[in-house]
């Protein structure tokens, strides 16, 4: 079996919209810092004790649930007074075999613009010809990919609207992944539309699609372009379980059998 890495790394060195810090404990410090808590409970020990005289090296970070590769649980669409058809399960709460199911790969690299509607998704699903099983788990690229690791990856792709969300949905997807930041689309095109339009379903309209009807969407996805098709795997992407949280991170790995 072929195990493809989908993620992104959590990277304090690279560029990303959310502020990461990552401090690194050396050993040594580490073993001071040790001796010094065991002695808080009458244990005693010297750093130079230890062998090597040092402990552990240690990673501290501070990082939103949205950074890097994570997956959106129905608790972070909205508020209790928004969501319309029961309590919107947090990340620690949504069933584990969601995340572990046959994928599909659709392109929406070739969209007219930044959004992607029901009709082009639908001509997507005839061109690969398979069309999405209940409980699959959908993979987008966005052409975010062509952009990694740079501030454009968040402004130059494609997202969905409210009808190919819900196109998705209807066919009893429960977890819709993208390469890009959001499944929306991009930030300054939803607002032009809204401000030209003046139709206020044209910002965050897949989050929105989230009040009403429960999904789970990753973000941040990466290497795509490594699966071996529109079909042919499993993905793999259990979350984090962080308990009252609207997010977690996940690795989220593809499995191709030889």
């Amino acid at each position: 079996m072929q195990l493809i890495d989908l993620s992104v790394a959590i990277d304090a060195d690279a560029w990303d919209p959310n502020q990461i810090t990552h401090e690194i404990q050396s050993a040594a410090d580490n073993a001071k810092e040790f001796c010094t808590e065991m002695a808080q409970f009458g244990l005693a020990l010297e750093p130079n004790e230890l062998p090597g005289g040092e402990l552990l090296v240690m990673d501290n970070l501070t990082l939103n649930t949205h950074t890097g590769t994570h997956i959106d649980a129905p608790a972070h669409y909205g508020s209790a007074a928004t969501i319309t058809y029961g309590r919107a399960r947090t990340i620690a709460e949504v069933p584990l075999d969601w995340f572990y199911r046959p994928g599909v790969l659709l392109d929406l690299q070739n969209v007219d613009g930044a959004v992607a509607d029901a009709a082009y998704l639908e001509k997507e699903i005839a061109r690969i010809g398979y069309t999405p099983q209940p409980q699959d788990i959908v993979l987008l690229r966005s052409r975010a990919a062509q952009w990694a690791d740079t501030p454009m990856a968040f402004s130059e792709y494609v997202g969905l609207d409210r009808s190919a969300t819900e196109l998705l949905l209807d066919h009893g997807v429960r977890v819709i992944g993208t390469d890009a930041a959001s499944l929306d689309p991009p930030l300054g095109d939803m607002i032009t539309r809204f401000r030209t339009e003046g139709d206020q379903s044209a910002l965050f309209p897949s989050h929105m699609v989230g009040r009403e009807r429960e999904y789970c969407q990753i973000e941040r996805l990466s290497n795509l372009d490594a699966l071996p098709g529109a079909t042919g795997f499993t993905v793999c992407c259990f979350p984090v379980k962080i308990a009252r949280a609207g997010a977690g991170w996940t690795r989220v790995v593809a499995l191709v059998n030889d």
